[in-house]
């Protein structure tokens, strides 16, 4: 059945071929050679299209206007310029001078003048300890100081003129010394009842109630200076070496959105074996707007160059196992990028330092870079 099939398909197709050509046969002479004519016409446009598109791209390359030609990419000039090289961690603003003031007697408190929030000076009173025994013990000793007093100068009088003995001015004479050293010892219990001020400051915390017992050691009153801040920051063990005392750190504030510029002013050189961390600190100016817990980002430089090449870490690829970037070239009156192999220093901030492959002035591509090849043509 297939067989009579395909022999049916195969006789219809002979039966038009040549019905075609017989066709063709009676086609008048002048019918022909036109349709030839218009044939070779067709035959030739496409010849001539393809040799001008060939022409005009020469023609865009040796034309002064090629640099409107190729792919657009932006470029930025190399020049000299800082580069720093640090570390960076988070740390927390401390005040040096962050004290819990504490009773150095027992007893009830009777006074309470320190407020929070309150200035106070070195040795300001910030509360009262009952003294009132005391008060007494001290004012019987200055009467029984003032009969002594009377009475050594009396006998001191006497034995001066060689009346009396020595027994009874040396009595004399002791038994004020005596009364004297008592009294010194009662005013030094009474102002043990006083509590002041260690420091000058803002008082932050008071724990002091009128009618309270409290014995020595028991927190009464923080105050917090300053004057004396400083950040205290881990650093890893990694730049053990490259962070020293003295080296310049910016302190950067998220909080308050602002920098300070300082120097490192302690390195611990003990290394904590959980966290393979050191201790630093950082000394900060005198600032109202700091509070001690504050968290801060401490950028240490450990090394600096001036006149560095520098250009941003993106631009740079790695092809091949060698790191490259395009520059943009004049190539005659054209703009081409050329290829440049790198040697890469230290990456910091998003910015890495060229040591060799770069010269100065070079017009680095910065946008448009990729899929690049060298010799193309761009356009900036």
């Amino acid at each position: 059945m297939i067989m009579k099939s395909y022999t049916y398909s195969l006789l219809v197709l002979l039966a038009i071929t040549s019905a075609c050509s017989k066709k063709e046969a009676k086609m008048p002479e002048d019918l022909r050679k036109l349709t030839a004519y218009v044939d070779s016409l067709k035959a030739t446009q496409t010849t001539l299209s393809r040799q001008i598109a060939a022409a005009e791209e020469k023609l865009a390359l040796l034309s002064p206007d090629a640099k409107a030609q190729g792919k657009e990419v932006g470029v930025t000039a190399l020049t000299p310029g800082k580069f720093d090289y640090f570390v960076q961690t988070q740390g927390a603003v401390e005040s040096i001078d962050n004290i819990m003031v504490s009773a150095k007697s027992m007893g009830v408190i009777t006074q309470v003048f320190a407020t929070e929030g309150e200035t106070v000076t070195k040795g300001q009173m910030l509360g009262q300890i009952d003294n009132t025994l005391i008060v007494r013990g001290i004012d019987e000793l200055k009467g029984q100081l003032d009969l002594a007093n009377t009475v050594y100068e009396r006998q001191k009088n006497l034995w001066d003129q060689k009346i009396g003995t020595e027994v009874q001015f040396l009595q004399a004479k002791n038994n004020k010394e005596s009364l004297e050293r008592r009294l010194a010892s009662l005013n030094e219990q009474n102002d043990m009842t006083r509590i002041k001020a260690p420091i000058s400051g803002t008082v932050d915390e008071v724990s002091l109630r009128v009618g309270q017992n409290i014995a020595p050691g028991m927190p009464c009153v923080r105050i917090v200076s300053f004057q004396n801040l400083k950040v205290k920051a881990p650093v890893s063990e990694a730049y053990v070496s490259n962070v020293k005392k003295g080296n310049k750190v910016v302190v950067y504030l998220p909080d308050l959105k602002k920098e300070i510029a300082t120097t490192v002013s302690f390195v611990s050189r003990n290394i904590n074996q959980l966290s393979r961390t050191f201790n630093m600190e950082v000394k900060l100016p005198s600032d109202p707007d700091l509070r001690p817990n504050m968290s801060v980002v401490v950028k240490v430089i450990y090394d600096s160059y001036s006149d560095a090449l520098v250009v941003p870490v993106n631009v740079i690829q790695t092809v091949n196992g060698e790191k490259v970037l395009y520059v943009a070239e004049k190539d005659a009156n054209k703009t081409v990028a050329r290829k440049r192999v790198l040697k890469v220093g230290g990456i910091f901030d998003n910015k890495a330092q060229i040591l060799s492959g770069l010269a100065v002035g070079e017009q680095v591509i910065t946008t448009g870079f990729q899929s690049l090849n060298d010799g193309e043509l761009v356009k900036i």
